[in-house]
């Protein structure tokens, strides 16, 4: 069964769907990604990232940068997230992501339900609008399918990890080679509160 998502949340000219990926990792930089959708872009494909197969997800990031208007994706590293904390480092990729689309976008489709920034474009929150809007929908499958690839070629420097299976999330594997292995200079330090709970959770 396909959802239908509109296709932005403001029928405007150069609307763009914002959306991030990897905020609840242990280790990798969080990627945010702005995508600006012609006004009849349709795929019934396309949801939320996360509902969809690692397949399909690959085979939409193809048709979203090749059919956009306008599409741009940006990492914010492990380092800086211990600086500034995820959620101010998801708030500065889309940012990032926003300042390097070669259309100057109207409008800013968030998904969630907070962001801070210093572009001067208007912009509204969405609470799960990557399964409303097609445009943010769009980003969260570039902000997804980047980061899953940075994280594949990363695990081939960092093998014990076995970041190409978890994309640095706190699985069971993970959590083990952490304890194992200790950190490396891709984990997030700041998120102690879940690595120091290693030994209550086996």
């Amino acid at each position: 069964m396909f959802i239908v998502l509109e296709l932005q949340y403001q029928y405007i000219v150069d609307e763009a769907g914002c959306d991030e990926a990897g905020r609840g990792c242990l280790a990798g930089p969080v990627f945010a990604a702005a995508v600006i959708l012609p006004p009849d872009f349709h795929d019934d494909r396309l949801n939320d990232s996360k509902q969809m197969t690692a397949r399909n997800r690959d085979l939409l990031r193809e048709v979203i940068e090749r059919e956009a208007i306008a599409w741009a994706v940006e990492a914010v590293a492990a380092a800086r997230i211990d600086e500034i904390n995820i959620l101010n480092a998801s708030f500065e990729g889309m940012s990032l992501a926003v300042g390097q689309l070669r259309v100057r976008p109207a409008f800013l489709a968030i998904d969630g339900n907070r962001f801070r920034t210093q572009l001067d474009i208007p912009y509204q929150c969405i609470v799960k609008g990557d399964g409303k809007y097609a445009d943010i929908a769009a980003a969260s499958v570039l902000a997804k399918t980047h980061r899953d690839e940075y994280m594949c070629r990363l695990a081939e420097e960092y093998p014990q990890y076995g970041w190409q299976r978890n994309k640095g999330y706190p699985t069971r594997e993970h959590r083990l080679a952490i304890r194992e292995y200790g950190l490396t200079p891709h984990h997030r330090r700041t998120f102690n509160h879940m690595i120091g709970q290693l030994e209550l959770k086996f």
